[in-house]
């Protein structure tokens, strides 16, 4: 085999007849940017790519050695994809607790250090709000006690103050160095992940100002969270990491499979939940996931854990986010609450996303979308200044899920544990006990924190900053969970004897688990939000360590789903994808009509078909029609007459072809013939022809035109298709691309709802 072949089967078009009638060609096979993926040529490209190294691994210890570190190449990714990923979150999360701490104070002695670092080396015995001297709040160091109007007003500006810094700073970075790094990701990671090109969005700077913006973003307080963002981070790392191994980094379906994996890393390291992070990978985000892609995904979500793990940034000694210490037993009765916990989900979910995607279309049609800037710091305004007053929408987001999850103990003394007990043994169960005044005020509390994170939340989702919707539905969700998990704990301790309490909660025993309920409340939101079902229930049983609970979550989970999809089947990241316009076909869905590929094979009526001849077309001709159109590829018939397909060629690699052939080959004029056939046409006198069969798809897939447009549709998604050609008896009618069957599948779905047509 001729040295230099190597590099020409990356390159090269499986399709053609294998002739090597034209030197290799920069940049043939590739994409341009919002273009669609040919998931079976870059497969096909693919196993002759590994044909050729197994057929030459025989010939040299060196070509050997090369065979074996292509065969080793994906895992060699994963695992560095697994550690970069787990060391960016652990920074990302060291410095977020950092500066949501600098909102409120520092640390004189070693200003790099959080309020709970720089407390460690405290002589008091315990850690609290105002039982640390080693911290000082801000009012402190500007010589004001720490008690009074005064430094209330001191502390409620600088927290302002904070807030706008950061947002602002987090909105320049986007603007100004990278624009992909706004929003959570996931919805153009979907699209991405199904075959479609967004160049930059998954690019190094992409990379370097999401990490730094989550950051800024979460620390400005905003109804936000890093988890979302973290799994485009871990794709962000995959991506160029993949560029390592040309087995990856020159195959864009191939180059998926890695970019699976590392969604799985990103929420692994997010929530310390690798097995959630692979079913999510699956369930949620991928489009081509086989087996071997299964299991790297787990071998790249475990090495990302245990980086996270090692490093530790959540400062305890498990693993997960939210770890939970009850262990008692639910009972049968609270399978309604579960259940009711469930349908609210689901309604706030389909809520949220119905005023969240009317917001976004009314900034794209108004000045306001215009200044995003301006937008992000006149919503920091607005949160900051209404959420100070209350200390629950004061605090983190992440520290009042904690909270909500929380059991009441002899260490707890928040308002949610002002029950009316008497601790005389630190080890004793926690026992029932009639709410006292402060477990009233906490409710109210709770409730206006609620509606204010719900209504703030609308209209973050969507500002030019890095953005995560996981956290803020958690939040909520566990509100909603709490509250009823009190209203449930109040109603057993006074009514014991009732047949569904009775034996459980006569004795006065703690029967009744409040964190319960907002575990189960949040994992009901995040589903009516996101709909996801059995990633979402590993990935809360994951997130706090309770095992034992998973049959509230499921119960909820699929109550939540339900409810959701009877008001709307999309969830957030589906109707970002509608809103957006991406070409994503979702493979979850049926279609359930009757129309015929000649309904939406273009051209239609009166308009004709730009195609090339195999043997007919001058160099002039062809650059005219290149000129004159803007199709991504053109069928190639035997001629204009006959129109019986040849085959179909790609305009980049057309227009790379035609740039070599002037470039190398002498003699090429206007006026010279592009040939596709395998020879000559007879009695040619003329210009040096251009041979271009080399480039050209000699086994397009190709339909008739009373193909059902429900096969159509299966064979787009089963099969990855670009385009699909239509015919009818041997000769070439039209051509399907996957935006036509997206904006078929749409226009199928507005008439339904428009004329009230149930589904067949």
């Amino acid at each position: 085999m001729p040295c230099g072949l190597e590099d020409e089967i990356f390159n090269y078009s499986p399709y053609g007849d294998g002739t090597n009638d034209v030197e290799d060609i920069p940049g043939l096979g590739q994409y341009d940017d919002f273009q669609t993926i040919d998931w079976q040529r870059d497969l096909a490209r693919d196993r002759m790519r590994h044909r050729y190294l197994v057929k030459r691994s025989t010939d040299s210890i060196f070509d050997l050695i090369k065979g074996g570190f292509d065969a080793s190449s994906g895992w060699l990714c994963v695992l560095f994809v697994g550690l970069a990923a787990g060391t960016v979150a652990s920074v990302v999360d060291i410095g977020t607790t950092w500066m949501t701490d600098l909102k409120y104070g520092i640390c004189p002695e070693a200003f790099w250090l959080d309020e709970e670092q720089c407390c460690w080396s405290s002589n008091e015995t315990t850690f609290g709000a105002n039982n640390c001297s080693q911290w000082l709040t801000w009012p402190q160091m500007l010589g004001v006690e720490s008690e009074g109007a005064g430094s209330y007003i001191l502390s409620y500006m600088f927290y302002v103050v904070w807030c706008l810094l950061f947002a602002g700073l987090a909105g320049m970075l986007v603007k100004t160095l990278a624009p992909y790094a706004c929003g959570g990701g996931i919805p153009e990671i979907k699209t991405i992940l199904s075959g479609f090109i967004i160049r930059g969005f998954l690019g190094k700077w992409t990379l370097i100002i999401k990490s730094i913006g989550i950051m800024l973003a979460v620390s400005a307080a905003l109804n936000l969270g890093k988890e979302g963002p973290m799994v485009h981070i871990a794709v962000c790392i995959g991506n160029i990491l993949s560029y390592m191994f040309p087995k990856y980094g020159r195959n864009e379906a191939k180059k998926r499979e890695i970019l699976s994996a590392a969604a799985a890393a990103g929420v692994s390291v997010a929530f310390g939940a690798p097995i959630g992070g692979v079913l999510f990978s699956l369930e949620e985000v991928s489009y081509y996931f086989p087996m071997k892609t299964l299991w790297r995904s787990f071998f790249c979500a475990l090495i990302a854990a245990f980086v996270v793990r090692s490093i530790d940034p959540y400062g305890n000694e498990h693993s997960v986010l939210f770890y939970v210490e009850y262990n008692k037993p639910w009972m049968f009765v609270e399978l309604i609450p579960f259940l009711f916990l469930g349908a609210v989900g689901g309604l706030i979910g389909t809520l949220f996303i119905r005023a969240n995607i009317w917001w976004t279309r009314f900034k794209k049609n108004s000045k306001l979308g215009q200044y995003p800037i301006t937008e992000v710091l006149l919503v920091t305004l607005a949160t900051a200044i209404v959420g100070y007053p209350n200390p629950y929408t004061r605090m983190s987001s992440t520290r009042l899920i904690y909270l909500m999850f929380s059991q009441c103990g002899i260490a707890n003394d928040d308002l949610l544990c002002d029950y009316n007990r008497n601790f005389t043994d630190v080890n004793s169960a926690v026992e029932l006990a009639e709410a006292g005044p402060g477990v009233f005020q906490a409710v109210w509390l709770l409730s206006l924190a609620l509606i204010l994170k719900i209504s703030l939340t609308i209209f973050t989702i969507g500002i030019k900053v890095p953005a995560g919707i996981y956290i803020p539905s958690l939040c909520m969700g566990a509100i909603v969970g709490r509250l009823v998990g009190i209203a449930m704990e109040q109603l057993a301790y006074n009514y014991p004897t009732f047949w569904g309490f009775s034996g459980e909660c006569s004795a006065n025993s703690d029967c009744i688990t409040p964190g319960l309920y907002a575990m189960v409340g949040a994992a009901a939101v995040l589903g009516g939000i996101t709909r996801m079902t059995v990633a979402l229930v590993v990935i809360m049983f994951e997130l706090t360590g309770g095992v034992r609970y998973i049959v509230p979550l499921m119960a909820a989970a699929m109550a939540s789903k339900w409810v959701g999809d009877a008001f709307g089947k999309d969830g957030i990241y589906d109707a970002h994808i509608a809103f957006n316009d991406y070409p994503f076909l979702d493979n979850k869905e049926e279609f359930g009509h009757t129309t015929l590929a000649a309904d939406v094979m273009e051209p239609k009526g009166a308009k004709t078909l730009s195609v090339l001849t195999q043997d007919s077309m001058t160099l002039e001709a062809v650059e005219t029609i290149l000129r004159e159109t803007t199709h991504n590829g053109f069928p190639v018939v035997i001629s204009r007459e006959s129109q019986f397909l040849v085959g179909f060629v790609l305009r980049r690699d057309l227009l790379l072809a035609i740039g070599n052939a002037k470039r190398t080959q002498d003699g090429i004029t206007g006026e010279s013939l592009v040939i596709f056939s395998p020879t000559l046409p007879t009695q040619w006198v003329g210009p040096p022809p251009l041979k271009l069969r080399r480039i050209l798809d000699l086994a397009p897939i190709t339909i008739t035109d009373q193909t059902p447009m429900e096969t159509v549709i299966d064979m787009f998604r089963k099969l990855g298709l670009r385009q699909t050609l239509v015919t009818h008896n041997g000769r070439l009618l039209g051509v399907i691309t996957k935006k036509d069957v997206v904006r078929h599948i749409k226009q199928m779905e507005d008439s339904r709802e428009f004329y009230n047509l149930p589904f067949p």
